[in-house]
């Protein structure tokens, strides 16, 4: 960091996202007051030095800026809402950032909601999944105005090595849906690619040493491998423990599908991957990393005629 923060910051959601976010904080400088309801949660992050609020009411006090990393919108929204909530309790001014990953036309209500309550507003999703989040290299996908952006780049900066401003209010959210349609897509076809090059007689090595450095390279190839034993970052090599999970990634697809459906769009591509994750899921495999929609795929042919991987 090129400088300590010197600023209060209220964070809510201490999960396996905002827990290290929040983390990171704490080594920039900055006093962090964090809430989560899990009690496990809160314990980790007073560990990393977050003071721990009982009520949202204490994170909103004095904070310079709110952080939220929550689930869904909805509880984003009952974390806004109501006399206890964080509209009601910050102080004017107060600039919000929501992390989280929600509906386009949520974050745009959200935006118009803190507006009317005298607060300003910033829709900030992220990219990199936990590991990102532990290690500070996670990409902000921002919406809002451009001063507000530049009050939070400080912040973002000390739990990212990116910030992308993407317009206007649920800018970041729209950019955030396309690009995880965009990645649950190419796992897909990854998987498949190593799927079918195995039925040739390639070694999963061979393959992956010939698309990695060609025209099908891409960060599920290379980063999240869905194959075990070919990319150091990967679940896949330790049972598929995400990483990013099949919820996760279902709960971003439908995102998508519902804005696509809201704006006109054609994501027939995404509207297929989406059916696939809902199989997935139906399938026991919620819990587990995304990349693990290989080994479905892999089972899915008629059975192997040969060991995996052996070329032979």
């Amino acid at each position: 960091m090129t400088q300590a923060l010197d600023r209060t910051i209220g964070f809510v959601g201490l999960g396996r996202m905002g827990g290290p976010m929040a983390a990171n904080l704490v080594a920039a400088g900055a006093a962090v007051r964090g809430f989560d309801v899990v009690e496990e949660a809160c314990a980790e992050a007073a560990r990393a030095g977050v003071e721990i609020a009982a009520s949202l009411a204490e994170v909103a006090r004095d904070a310079d800026a709110i952080i939220t990393m929550l689930p869904d919108g909805p509880l984003v929204r009952r974390c806004y809402d109501g006399e206890a909530g964080l509209l009601a309790r910050a102080a004017a001014g107060t600039l919000l950032i929501d992390c989280s990953t929600i509906d386009p036309f949520d974050a745009r209500d959200l935006h118009a909601l803190a507006a009317q309550a005298g607060l300003r507003s910033l829709d900030a999703p992220v990219s990199g999944g936990v590991v990102g989040a532990r290690a500070g290299t996670l990409t902000f996908m921002v919406g809002g105005a451009e001063a507000d952006v530049r009050e939070a780049e400080p912040l973002l900066a000390a739990m990212g090595r990116r910030v992308v401003h993407c317009g206007g209010g649920g800018n970041g959210q729209a950019a955030k849906a396309c690009n995880n349609m965009l990645l649950g897509i190419s796992m897909i076809g990854v998987s498949e690619a190593f799927a079918l090059a195995e039925r040739l007689g390639l070694s999963d090595q061979a393959f992956f040493d010939v698309a990695s450095t060609s025209s099908g390279q891409c960060w599920s190839l290379t980063t999240n491998c869905p194959v075990p034993g070919l990319v150091a970052t990967s679940p896949a090599n330790d049972d598929y423990r995400p990483g990013f999970s099949v919820h996760l990634m279902l709960k971003d697809l439908r995102l998508a599908r519902d804005a696509a459906a809201a704006s006109g769009a054609s994501t027939e591509l995404g509207r297929h991957a989406t059916e696939i994750y809902e199989r997935l899921a139906a399938d026991g495999a919620g819990d587990l990393d995304f990349s693990t929609i290989y080994r479905a795929v892999r089972a899915a042919g008629d059975a192997a005629p040969h060991e995996h991987g052996s070329g032979a």
